[in-house]
């Protein structure tokens, strides 16, 4: 009978240990990407305002750049929610 009570007491332990460290590492991606792609923002704007005659290519080098950015933050969270799930 205890041992029982000791398994399922494990069990839910772990979900909730996985639970809070999916949470944490979903919020630490998110947090990351939005001060990336904000730092890259504000970069770019700040190089367009000193060289207007090279905006197109500031700007094709920032989207890129954020494109990267999301990938990188989109697999964060894949990896985040399979290690709840697992």
């Amino acid at each position: 009978m205890f041992q029982e009570t000791a398994a399922t007491a494990v069990d839910v332990a772990k979900n909730t240990n996985a639970l809070l460290g999916a949470g944490i590492g979903l919020g630490l991606a998110i947090i990351g990407a939005g001060l990336g792609i904000g730092r890259i923002g504000g970069q770019a704007v700040e190089a367009i305002a000193r060289q207007p005659e090279a905006s197109a290519d500031i700007r094709g080098a920032m989207i890129l750049t954020a494109a990267l950015i999301e990938g990188a933050t989109l697999a964060a969270l894949v990896f985040a929610l399979l290690f709840k799930i697992l």
